[in-house]
């Protein structure tokens, strides 16, 4: 597991190769697993590989989610706002989890934040995405997570420059 965390790094270039059926099964079933406050499972995950969506989800705010209208796939993490208080922790518990699977697969991912981000036309950036996916007004969106194989490489980042001092033991000073 050290080894995935030295490795992954976010990739905005992907391949066109797309992710084989038996891969998507098993980010899926990692998704599924991912562990929520209190089992409450309150996320749904839309996965998109249709070109035109993925067009249209790269528009979804003026910086950052460009480089999706060239990604094989997406995965869109929404959830049920009434189902838990605290769904925007559990959609990023399963957006690491699918990212730390996706690395040990050598699969590359980068994160797409859309909750509290704005569209160009003024709206938020979730409600566009909630245009785009038909997605009814209560499944709110955190994030997507762009997938693919890499087309780039980028190195981990080195043990020498993890900021230890950041790391704290039993008070703050």
């Amino acid at each position: 597991m050290l080894d995935i965390l030295k490795n992954r790094r976010s990739i905005r270039k992907f391949t066109q190769t797309k992710i084989p059926p038996e891969i998507l099964l098993l980010l899926q079933e990692a998704l599924l697993r991912a562990p929520t406050s209190k089992n409450n499972r309150p996320w749904d995950f839309i996965f998109v590989d249709d070109a035109s969506l993925l067009q249209a989800l790269a528009t979804c705010k003026p910086h950052g989610a460009s480089f999706l209208k060239d990604a094989p796939l997406a995965v869109v993490l929404a959830a049920d706002e009434s189902k838990s208080d605290v769904w925007v922790e559990d959609c990023a518990i399963a957006a690491i989890t699918l990212q730390y699977l996706a690395q040990s697969m050598d699969i590359g991912s980068c994160w797409i934040q859309v909750r509290k981000r704005q569209h160009a036309s003024g709206i938020s950036a979730e409600k566009a995405v909630q245009q785009v996916l038909n997605l009814p007004a209560h499944m709110r969106v955190a994030s997507i997570m762009a997938l693919g194989y890499k087309a780039e490489t980028r190195a981990g980042i080195p043990k020498e420059k993890l900021e230890f001092q950041k790391i704290k033991f039993n008070r703050y000073s």
